[in-house]
């Protein structure tokens, strides 16, 4: 039991760390366009995303795919910029973006999970199964991904009921401000010398 606490505080933790906040805009992200009434079908696209990532860092840390670490590092801001695309795109008509979400979310999360290898690669060191710290870590990321999402949702509903502010209009300022630092996240990536 001490194994399975470890490993899911260990990706609980690396959710919830400012060092993972390109992860965290894009969770942002995908829960933004949802309302609380919408829990479920938020609770499946962030299953979507979990799946997606599960599969490819399983994949990447029992060394069945060989991911090259620089370009999954440019990939991961392309993909939070192209869901700031679509969220500012559709922000006004959520029916056509709620659909595409889900195939971007599952796809995307493939991408995302072979960012998460190298760091849980480096942990693992010589463990001899993989299947215990893989389930482990995915249920604390996936455990600190709903408490990002449960954050969404609560400043949502303060910003349209109380503040008064329109969901098209917190949409489009948090997705810009997230396509801001995605940008800056993928210069510094493309420039990185290491």
């Amino acid at each position: 039991m001490n194994d399975f606490f470890l490993w899911f505080t260990t990706g609980f933790r690396h959710i919830l760390n400012w060092s993972a906040y390109d992860h965290i805009c894009y969770i942002v992200l995908l829960s933004l366009v949802f309302t609380t009434k919408e829990w479920k079908k938020l609770l499946l696209l962030i299953t979507a995303f979990t799946i997606g990532h599960s599969l490819t860092l399983a994949l990447c840390t029992s060394n069945s795919i060989h991911p090259p670490q620089k370009t999954i590092e440019l990939l991961i801001p392309i993909t939070i910029l192209i869901t700031c695309l679509v969220t500012i795109a559709k922000r006004n008509s959520r029916t056509k973006m709620l659909a595409g979400n889900y195939f971007l979310a599952l796809f995307f999360g493939f991408i995302h999970g072979m960012g998460f290898s190298y760091l849980l690669k480096s942990m693992l060191g010589k463990e001899q199964s993989l299947i215990l710290p893989l389930f482990s870590f995915n249920l604390g990321i996936e455990f600190g991904q709903l408490i990002i999402v449960a954050m969404v949702l609560i400043i949502s509903v303060f910003l349209e009921n109380v503040v008064k502010i329109k969901r098209a209009n917190y949409i489009l300022f948090v997705s810009s401000m997230i396509f801001i630092i995605a940008s800056i996240l993928l210069i510094e990536r493309i420039y990185d010398k290491n």
